[in-house]
């Protein structure tokens, strides 16, 4: 497969960094309807409806399969499994903002696990833009934090951690296949894999299942189809491409944009302060998304 160019992985990248500001909020409501399990699961078969279609149009009749692709594959769908529940586990022991500040660890975890088994990018040329930009991380979230630290905040940290190494290495392994499938290939397969992973799960972990879909606020409806539709549909084609263009050592610095979204996304929607320690930390972010790009140019 042809590697996008560097401008458009740029856009991807950021444009998932945008879709994915919302989808924590969106998951934590969604939690006070469904169980972690249910919103995975629904989250994926939701995905699916539009990734197959889509790629039964464009891709089907060019896409070669050898055995030790669905070896691959099915560790990819592992990796999107720990990802994605164990970030809802963590949810339901830790609020929303603490989870964002937490999240700003991922490039960092990206850049040593893709040092460690690609050797793509030295990380002696990233750390100091992943520094930055996780001081502006911190800084955003820190102010935009709640003063509540859910119910067990320790929990919830560990699991949110082991759910950005699982992003991680997700992340690096994607990249390999990639070079034989398309992002959309890789991204429909495994969210299918991951789906068969979880479904005999719903029998220990359910909700709605027992309570009954009316049961579900218009809020909880709401907050699912935009974690269908923008976080794991729209928001994981954009990563895997953009990853495909510039590897995923540059790429996951992106992550850090995900907090300044949130916060501006709470500016436009809900109205909240937006003041001068705000400012700094976005401009910190963004000035270490650019200084990785820039020194790993060219690896």
């Amino acid at each position: 497969m042809v590697a996008p160019r560097e401008s458009a992985a740029h856009a991807a990248l950021i444009t998932a960094a945008i879709v994915w500001g919302g989808s924590v909020v969106a998951q934590k409501i969604a939690l006070g309807a469904f169980s972690a399990v249910e919103v995975s699961v629904f989250r994926g078969l939701g995905a699916l409806l539009i990734l197959i279609p889509l790629w039964w149009w464009q891709e089907q009749s060019k896409t070669k399969w050898v055995p030790r692709d669905l070896v691959v594959l099915t560790a990819l769908g592992v990796a999107v499994v720990g990802n994605h529940l164990l970030i809802l586990y963590g949810l339901q022991y830790l609020d929303a903002g603490a989870a964002g500040i937490i999240i700003g660890a991922s490039p960092a975890i990206t850049a040593v696990l893709s040092a460690l088994i690609l050797k793509d990018v030295p990380f002696s040329r990233v750390w100091v833009g992943c520094a930055v930009s996780f001081i502006g991380v911190a800084l955003v979230s820190g102010v935009n934090a709640s003063d509540a630290s859910g119910e067990n905040p320790l929990l919830g940290a560990i699991l949110v951690v082991l759910a950005l190494v699982s992003w991680a290495l997700y992340t690096i392994g994607s990249r390999r296949v990639m070079e034989r499938m398309s992002p959309l290939t890789v991204n429909w397969t495994t969210l299918f894999i991951s789906i068969l992973i979880q479904i005999p799960l719903l029998w220990t972990d359910h909700k709605v299942f027992d309570a009954g879909m009316a049961s579900v606020p218009p809020s909880g409806w709401m907050a699912l189809v935009y974690v269908i539709v923008f976080a794991t549909a729209l928001g994981q084609q954009a990563w895997l491409y953009g990853v495909s263009g510039i590897g995923p050592s540059r790429a996951g610095v992106f992550i850090n944009l995900i907090p300044v979204s949130s916060l501006l996304l709470s500016l436009a929607i809900l109205g909240e302060s937006f003041d001068v320690v705000k400012v700094i930390g976005i401009a910190l972010v963004l000035s270490g998304v650019w200084l990785v790009t820039r020194s790993s140019r060219g690896c």
